[in-house]
C-alpha cells in the first residue's frame, strides 16, 4: 500500500505527514473514518480540488477504505509548532474558544468534539493541533463559505459560520502554536456526547457505513 499511495504523498508529504507549504495537511494518524469520509467527500464534490477528485475518482470505497486505514496506522513524529504572530490578547481568545466556546453566540468549545487533547476521538473526529496556521485558516473559512461540506447535519460549518473572522485567526493562532501531546494518537471516545449532531460522525469507518 505504501508504494500505491505515493501519489498522495507528492503533496502531503513523506507518508503523510504534511508538506511544508502550510496548505496540504498531515494525514499520518488521523482517525481512519475521518480519512475515510474525506476521501469520499472529495471523490463526491463536498470538498472540492480538482486533483484530488480525479485521484479518487476511478476508486472504490473499499479502496478509499485501505488507504485511510494505511495512513491512519502511521505513527510519525510531529514538526515544532509554529510561533505565533498574533498579540497575547488575541491569543488568549483563542484559547477560550478553543478550551471553553462562547456559549453568548452558541459557539461550543472545539475541545467538546475534538477531545481534550486535540488530538482528535476515536473513529472519525481528526485532530485540531499539529496542523499548519495556514491550513485551519483556510478550512474554517472554507466552511464558513460553504466551499466545504460534510454529511448532513453539518456540524462544523454551523459552527464555522458563528465565528467572526477575527475569531477565526485567533483560534488558528492558538493552535497552530500548541505542542503536540504524547502519546500523539486520537482519544478512544468523548467523555460526554458531542453539543451538536453531527453526520460525519459515523459509529464506524468504511463502506460498511452507507450515508455516513
Amino acid at each position: 500500500m505504501a508504494q500505491r499511495v505515493l501519489a498522495c504523498t507528492g503533496c502531503h508529504g513523506p507518508q503523510g505527514r504534511a508538506a511544508s507549504d502550510g496548505y496540504y495537511p498531515r494525514i499520518a494518524g488521523k482517525p481512519a473514518g475521518y480519512l475515510y469520509n474525506q476521501l469520499r467527500n472529495f471523490r463526491l464534490g463536498q470538498r472540492h480540488y480538482g486533483l484530488m477528485t480525479q485521484l479518487l475518482a476511478p476508486l472504490s470505497d473499499g479502496y478509499l477504505d485501505e488507504i485511510a486505514h494505511h495512513f491512519a496506522s502511521l505513527e510519525i513524529a510531529y514538526p515544532a509548532p509554529q510561533p505565533a504572530t498574533a498579540s497575547p490578547a488575541e491569543l488568549r481568545r483563542g484559547e477560550a474558544l478553543v478550551r471553553d466556546g462562547d456559549p453568548t453566540r452558541q459557539i461550543p468549545a472545539c475541545a467538546s468534539c475534538h477531545g481534550a487533547r486535540l488530538m482528535g476521538v476515536l473513529p472519525a473526529v481528526p485532530a485540531v493541533i499539529g496542523l499548519p496556521r495556514d491550513y485551519l485558516n483556510a478550512q474554517l473559512g472554507a466552511w464558513r463559505t460553504g466551499n466545504r461540506q460534510a454529511q448532513a447535519p453539518d456540524c462544523m460549518a454551523e459552527i464555522a459560520k458563528r465565528l467572526a473572522t477575527t475569531d477565526v485567526f485567533a483560534v488558528s493562532q492558538w493552535l497552530a502554536a500548541q505542542p503536540v501531546p504524547q502519546p500523539a494518537r486520537p482519544d478512544p471516545s468523548l467523555p460526554a456526547a458531542p453539543p451538536l449532531r453531527c453526520g460525519s460522525m459515523p459509529a464506524k469507518s468504511g463502506p460498511a457505513a452507507p450515508g455516513q
